[in-house]
């Protein structure tokens, strides 16, 4: 039952991830599309920690947690190229 319902909740993901990514590609702006690549970020993540439980596999955690992390600096690179326009 359990894996039935994480099967469902990763395929919804996926299609959900597919919208962000409609939304980086059309984005009005530069915030927008930094805002979309931000949640692509997290629903990957999440679906690498489900994909940890589904198989069992303690080091998907850990590529979820590194993956995470480099989403979280590259946002911030990200805002603050385009606040100041540059990275100094």
């Amino acid at each position: 039952m359990i894996v039935t319902i994480v099967w469902i909740c990763t395929i919804i993901l996926l299609l959900l991830t597919f919208v962000g990514l409609y939304r980086t590609i059309i984005g009005p702006s530069a915030h927008d599309r930094i805002v979309a690549i931000n949640m692509i970020t997290t629903k990957v993540t999440t679906m690498i920690v489900m994909v940890a439980l589904l198989t069992a596999q303690d080091s998907y955690v850990s590529v979820a947690l590194v993956y995470a992390l480099i989403g979280f600096v590259a946002s911030i690179g990200l805002a603050k190229f385009l606040m100041k326009g540059k990275l100094d």
